[in-house]
């Protein structure tokens, strides 16, 4: 008899409550360490506007840690007991170790898939829910994981920031590029090509007006699959600003869902307050 199936990711794949609820889709946390403190990135104690608060407080910022192979294998094991077969989602391999430790785990059960987004953030969340969504019209475990794996290559994950303070801090980019931005007012927009996150422009001026520049460049002309499209933010924006870019996207993307959603921990800390992106799968 076939098996149910079910939609695993971890946490970074920052897809609302709501989101995680509707498509029962489970989630592994990362953590995160500040001094002496541990927290799991799974919003429930610890925040990115927390976060941003004790570092304009002392100036550390959080490190953060992918669960091992034990810990996917607590994960994963009393699911595959239940009965299920798991199609797992992870960040990009590029930019994590949690893809290869959830690898070696599903390496010692049956009917764990395991899927290298070479994407983050709802990048991954859009895969999430496509796995849902093909659950739900009756696929497979291992035909889910071959499609998200063939359809990866058409999410368009990208972010514009305000800041290259916190990569500067978190050891992405040199002090001198980040100053150098700074003092010219650039906000670098950001993209993932080839499972690597790398800046695809500089745009220059108030961060509200780059907002919607960016979002007419990412989705004129584009064709953008009807279904699911993100504003995804890392905090500190006015709910307003929030609220005109999901309706421009709508505007422009004609999908029949705009989702906005919360980064977490894990993604804030590299990228900083008021960083926002737009992603979409395209035709």
């Amino acid at each position: 008899m076939k098996k149910p199936v079910l939609i695993t990711a971890d946490s970074t794949v920052d897809l609302s409550r709501e989101l995680k609820e509707r498509y029962d889709i489970r989630i592994i946390p990362l953590m995160i360490t500040l001094g002496e403190d541990h927290f799991m990135d799974d919003g429930s104690s610890f925040t990115p506007l927390d976060m941003y608060e004790r570092y304009h407080r002392d100036g550390m910022l959080p490190k953060t840690s992918a669960p091992g192979v034990q810990e996917f294998l607590d994960f994963f094991t009393p699911l595959v007991e239940q009965g299920y077969e798991i199609v797992h989602l992870d960040i990009s391999a590029e930019l994590s170790n949690t893809f290869n430790a959830a690898r070696l785990a599903a390496a010692e059960l049956e009917g764990v898939y395991v899927v290298d987004s070479r994407m983050l953030s709802t990048g991954v969340g859009l895969l999430a829910i496509e796995g849902a969504e093909c659950r739900d019209k009756g696929m497979g475990a291992k035909e889910i994981a071959e499609h998200l794996e063939s359809l990866r290559q058409k999410v368009s994950t990208s972010f514009v920031l305000d800041t290259l303070e916190f990569m500067w801090k978190g050891g992405r980019c040199t002090g001198v590029t980040a100053l150098g931005a700074n003092l010219l007012r650039l906000k670098p927009g950001l993209e993932m090509k080839d499972g690597k996150l790398g800046v695809y422009k500089k745009y220059r001026g108030n961060i509200e007006k780059v907002y919607e520049q960016y979002i007419r460049e990412r989705l004129e002309g584009k064709k953008v699959r009807p279904g699911h499209i993100f504003i995804t933010e890392s905090g500190e924006i006015e709910p307003e600003v929030v609220e005109r870019m999901c309706t421009l996207a709508r505007e422009l993307s004609g999908c029949r869902e705009v989702h906005h959603t919360m980064a977490g921990c894990t993604v804030s800390t590299h990228c900083g307050p008021k960083t926002l992106g737009v992603l979409f799968i395209e035709e």
